[in-house]
């Protein structure tokens, strides 16, 4: 069963959870202007407490964070209510495949595990997929609103750091190819009791899963010095800040530490990403023979 036919199978469910996710992001990302008028009402009530009113912008503000908690909530509580259905059920229609084309039962087994592995992705590579998306281009988007040069740089920076993590996605594709292979010998081999067998294949595991957290800590030391530009543009950029307000100053921090935040993503994402796809390859594979 591929990610695809999974995907169409549970696509209700699946959009559902999607949804929520969808509205805990985006009031996520709008919190900070909020915040920050919010913020400047409270100083200017406190310089002028007859002409600045800051019961409006509070309440606004209230009803955005209640939105987004409300989001989460339920993001989560489905989250557990669907997913682990789903991989009951994805599961045993693996099983009962691999019986009719008469498998061995170790093959069964592993082919179960991993399934695990569609199940993580749409559980939680899939609303981080969500969340680096629409993090990085609210938080441009935003900025835009504050000072267009911070949000060019921004701009200029995500082509870097794409063109990284794709170089990052395609390298761990072919790792991921090898893991899942030694995978597949595992139940065989403890059937087997041989031991010398049996510490082979861990052994083996060890050297493609070292070159993915070589990949990964390659891809996140060069992103973090790629996001050193930022923090210097913001700097010069910022010292003068005349035109600022100190909620103006607060939502751009708040909007730039989104912006960097969504990359922390990047490395797991790129290893779950490589590694559906290695599976969408050798289920779809057996499926033709």
């Amino acid at each position: 069963m591929t990610f695809k036919e999974i995907a169409v199978k549970y696509k209700y469910s699946i959009l559902l959870i999607l949804l929520f996710v969808l509205i805990e992001n985006i009031s996520f990302i709008i919190e900070p202007t909020f915040f920050g008028k919010l913020l400047d009402a409270l100083i200017d009530h406190f310089y002028d407490h007859e002409k600045a009113e800051y019961i409006y912008p509070l309440v606004i503000w209230i009803i955005v964070y209640i939105i987004n908690v409300i989001g989460g909530t339920l993001h989560r509580l489905f989250n557990g209510i669907i997913y682990s259905k789903m991989y009951a059920n994805v599961a045993t229609e693996v099983v009962l495949d691999s019986k009719c084309r008469e498998d061995q039962f170790s093959k069964m087994l592993v082919r179960a595990e991993l399934v695990k592995e569609y199940i993580t992705f749409f559980k939680e590579r899939l609303p981080e997929v969500m969340w680096q998306l629409s993090a990085t281009a609210g938080a441009v988007i935003a900025l835009f609103f504050y000072d267009y040069r911070i949000a060019l740089v921004c701009v200029t920076v995500v082509i870097p750091i794409a063109f990284i993590n794709n170089l990052n996605r395609k390298n761990v594709v072919r790792l991921q190819k090898d893991i899942h292979d030694n995978q597949e010998e595992l139940f065989n081999l403890i059937e087997s009791r041989d031991s010398t067998n049996i510490t082979r294949f861990y052994q083996n595991t060890i050297t493609p899963k070292t070159r993915i957290a070589r990949w990964n800590a390659f891809g996140y030391s060069s992103v973090k010095i790629l996001l050193i530009v930022i923090f210097i543009a913001v700097l010069f950029i910022c010292v003068d800040v005349d035109k600022f307000t100190t909620g103006r100053i607060y939502s751009i921090v708040a909007y730039l530490w989104t912006f960097i935040a969504s990359t922390d993503y990047l490395p797991e994402l790129m290893e779950s990403l490589a590694s559906v796809k290695d599976l969408n390859v050798r289920f779809s594979t057996e499926e033709k023979i």
